[in-house]
């Protein structure tokens, strides 16, 4: 499996401007915004799969895969005679979250333009977000789990993560925790290596179930016990 070299790697000397309009430039269609919001499943697509998605012919899509790929916002690695796609990163990731939450935004009420299904659970990357989340969040700041801000796990935490069963990376590749702003409660869910555990875990215990190429999250009859039981929420 290998990683194609971008020309946005190669740009590091460019402007601090240029490089802003560079991307807003390479996200400002719809039909490669489409393909960025498949993608915030978290999993790695083909050029194929993603010309469905996004309702194009396949030979458009290559063009604008080779546009976010150049500017840094995809990846693209080979897999045999494959090619998958997948966004460049968790940075990548919380950008299109915060856009999603600056487009929805409208005075008179913020999560009115919010779609239900989204609204309750639904991914960010790789992690969980919407009303689930943030309550667990909530409940794991008053239970003293997470230090103030959620930038990092507290002992105890730690300790309740290891009794039910997450498991977390002791040499993580990014932040083991943090806060991460929830575009449709305006509030905050777990996110960095902590969040991203959760949510495996609770993936391999068949308590939410995910379908491939949507960002809802559904939760099972044993995960609203489950859920119940570890962190007090009455889900039924």
């Amino acid at each position: 499996m290998n990683f194609l070299k971008t020309e946005y790697d190669s740009e590091s000397d460019d402007s601090l401007e240029k490089s802003m309009s560079l991307i807003a430039s390479a996200i400002a269609d719809p039909s490669r915004v489409s393909i960025l919001c498949a993608l915030m499943d978290g999993r790695a697509w083909t050029a194929t799969e993603l010309s469905a998605v996004a309702d194009i012919a396949p030979s458009t899509t290559s063009g604008h895969l080779s546009r976010l790929l150049n500017n840094g916002l995809v990846v693209c690695l080979t897999q045999g005679r494959h090619r998958y796609y997948s966004l460049a990163g968790h940075h990548i990731a919380a950008l299109l979250e915060n856009l999603m939450g600056v487009s929805m935004h409208t005075f008179k009420s913020p999560t009115t333009r919010t779609p239900t299904h989204l609204r309750f659970a639904r991914t960010c990357y790789d992690h969980l977000a919407g009303e689930l989340a943030v309550s667990i969040y909530e409940f794991m700041l008053q239970e003293r789990w997470l230090e103030a801000g959620g930038s990092a796990l507290t002992q105890a935490g730690k300790s309740h993560f290891q009794r039910i069963g997450v498991v977390l990376n002791p040499r993580p590749r990014r932040k083991s925790c943090c806060a991460c702003l929830d575009w449709s409660e305006r509030r905050f869910h777990l996110g960095g290596e902590a969040g991203s555990a959760l949510m495996t875990f609770f993936l391999q215990k068949e308590w939410i179930t995910c379908t491939q190429g949507y960002r809802e999250v559904n939760l099972t009859s044993s995960g609203i016990i489950a859920i119940y039981r570890l962190f007090d929420l009455n889900m039924g």
